[in-house]
């Protein structure tokens, strides 16, 4: 217990952490459930640095939200208080770069990287120049902060101070350290994977990894392989080379988006559907006919893409004006989408819900893990990956252990109820549905004390119980109400959140939000922040193109697990996270009301934890609002 800083353990951290222990020395992979409270961050370091530190390892810790990320320093802090260890945290270019350009201009990291490169090449950077002219400062800095696991914010502090590059220093850092906490794009995303690997001089086999909130894996590496181009980034690009004089490109462009939208007539006509799947090669089609050219002619011509965007980045990085290039973006997506061709893992998509679109839709989450066979171990943690086994048939993890640790929340803490006459089956929405859920909703809020989360199966739900007049009557409460915004920035989100925590030291607050949000499994709530959830329904995704190809996918990899890997596990998993946020530790009490009677069916509760399934009541409305007065009747419930 080297590296554990605590005086006292939890129940189970002892056995978490020799299990840890073991799976990395003898170099398999763990799968590893442990409940809302129990201390998987501090229990995994403390079963890695061991043999990590004995053997020369890099601990890489991987997260999903710079708050979990956070979270691993401040455990990094705690350890080093009793036993030596270094750590730091990697974040994006543009939020460690202190030039105005950079961070005015890049969006994405693959833009940011080629500012920073043109930037470091036509000695336009002070912060870099200065790391060059402050040698021994820069080292010394980067001394400093290995004796200590730091917050980026620390570094940003000191680096501007001196007016040093913070990105290059934190990376310098990195070069030594103990653990590096980064987000699972580092990983996850193959061009920024080689990347990452390649600065730091490292390979597979130097690693030990540890995958936090794992539940989140499948659709992140689905994500991370998936890609999409607009036909008004077709458009920019035929104007930008006519703009630069590149009239080959621009009349190849013109020709391809003109076969787009005779495509489009003819898979989007008299329908309502939003997407519909095409013949990879039948994109290419009209130019090819129209240029009488061949797949060789083709190909070359979107190198030449891509190298006339490299220029012309480099032209507009010159002339100080944003580094962007149409010409190399529809170049690169197109050589994606060509080298593709054949391959099964891969749905293509035409889509028109934001206008015209092609998208590139990854079937196979596994691809994303490929380098897993290569690192010593690698370790998958969450509070909610039950079953075990699917976690691993579907993500591919081989030679691996599989552990799930019981529940922390005392039985006597948690009240789960599951209405019995309302569900948002699709053939059972309508108003009256809305409004008798408005019903169960406005009650438990009045009953539950203080904060309540309503997370609904889709925004479409959330929609429907607003036109049932939901938000006026849980104004007359007298709670203040919150509503998660679909297209929200991650600062307006926090804002927002940050008020409805606030308001569990006055009269209370509702947060409505959807599950599978930000909200319903990337917060803590602790306390009086969230007391009780009202889950609104199962959320199953829409029967769409790319679920059904996701499904076909998985019954062929899978044979008789189809539809369950693809389209009913991934949903219970969502309802499972939103029902976790209201038991922080074993000691919370919370309050958990389902408006699905399907909830009850045995389907869907050998998905869920013990806590949550076994101790199931289903209910009406009276006999909620006797449930929840008598629970809520004293601090220690009933």
């Amino acid at each position: 217990m080297e590296y554990f800083p605590y005086k006292i353990l939890r129940p189970h951290q002892k056995e978490f952490i020799e299990l840890v222990n073991e799976a990395v020395r003898s170099g398999r992979n763990l799968i590893i459930e442990a409940p809302t409270g129990f201390g998987k961050t501090i229990s995994v370091l403390a079963g890695v640095l061991p043999y990590a530190k004995e053997m020369g390892y890099k601990v890489l810790y991987l997260a999903r939200t710079h708050r979990q990320m956070d979270r691993v320093i401040e455990e990094l802090k705690e350890i080093n208080k009793k036993t030596s260890v270094s750590g730091v945290e990697l974040r994006s270019r543009k939020e460690l770069c202190l030039h105005n350009y950079l961070r005015e201009y890049t969006t994405d990291a693959y833009t940011a990287m080629v500012v920073c490169k043109n930037l470091k090449k036509s000695g336009k950077c002070q912060f870099y120049e200065n790391e060059k002219k402050k040698r021994e400062e820069f080292e010394e800095v980067a001394k400093f902060f290995l004796s200590e696991p730091a917050h980026p914010a620390e570094i940003l502090d000191y680096a501007e101070t001196l007016e040093l590059c913070p990105y290059d220093l934190t990376r310098k850092v990195a070069e030594k350290a103990d653990v590096i906490v980064a987000s699972y794009l580092y990983m996850i995303s193959p061009g920024i994977r080689e990347a990452f690997l390649e600065g730091l001089g490292l390979t597979y086999s130097d690693l030990i990894v540890i995958f936090d909130e794992a539940h989140n894996l499948p659709d992140q590496a689905i994500s991370a392989l998936s890609d999409r181009l607009s036909i008004h980034t077709v458009n920019r690009a035929i104007k930008e080379a006519d703009e630069y004089r590149e009239n080959e490109i621009a009349n190849f462009l013109s020709i391809f988006g003109k076969g787009l939208e005779l495509l489009y007539s003819e898979k989007f006509s008299d329908r309502e559907v939003s997407e519909v799947p095409i013949p990879p090669e039948s994109i290419f089609a009209h130019l090819m006919n129209v240029l009488g050219i061949d797949a060789r002619y083709l190909i070359k011509t979107l190198n030449e893409m891509v190298a006339v965007g490299d220029s012309i980045r480099e032209y507009r990085i010159e002339k100080n004006q944003p580094p962007r290039s149409y010409i190399g973006r529809v170049g690169e997506f197109l050589l994606l989408w060509f080298s593709l061709i054949g391959r099964d893992d891969y749905l293509f998509l035409m889509t028109r819900e934001k206008g015209l679109s092609l998208e590139l839709v990854a079937l196979d989450p596994s691809k994303a893990l490929t380098f897993v066979r290569e690192v010593q171990s690698a370790i998958f943690m969450s509070g909610t990956l039950t079953p075990l086994e699917a976690f691993r048939d579907v993500m591919g993890i081989e030679n691996s252990m599989l552990k799930k640790f019981p529940r922390m929340v005392k039985r006597e803490n948690a009240l789960v109820l599951v209405a019995r006459d309302v569900s948002t089956r699709g053939e059972e929405r309508s108003l009256k549905t809305y409004r008798k859920m408005v019903d169960y909703i406005v009650e438990a809020v009045r009953i539950i004390p203080k904060n309540v989360g309503v997370f609904t199966a889709s925004y479409e739900v959330l929609q429907g119980l607003l036109s049932a007049n939901l938000q006026v009557k849980l104004e007359e409460t007298g709670k203040a109400v919150f509503i998660e915004k679909q297209g929200a920035s991650s600062k307006e989100n926090d804002l927002m959140i940050a008020q409805f925590k606030a308001h569990s030291k006055t009269n209370g607050a509702v947060l409505l939000g959807v599950m599978g949000g930000r909200n319903s499994e990337g917060q803590d709530y602790s306390g009086d922040e969230m007391n009780g959830v009202v889950l609104v329904g199962l959320p199953y995704a829409r029967p769409t193109p790319r679920i059904e190809a996701q499904v076909r996918y998985f019954e062929a990899k899978f044979p008789g697990k189809g539809r369950y890997y693809g389209y009913y596990l991934p949903a219970h998993r969502k309802l499972v996270q939103a029902a976790g946020r209201v038991h922080r530790s074993a000691e919370e009490k919370g309050s958990i009301i389902i408006l699905d009677y399907r909830a009850l069916w045995r389907s869907v509760r050998k998905d869920l934890p013990d806590w949550l399934g076994e101790g199931m009541k289903p209910v009406d409305l009276a006999k909620m609002k006797f449930y929840l007065k008598k629970f809520w009747a004293n601090n220690k419930g009933q």
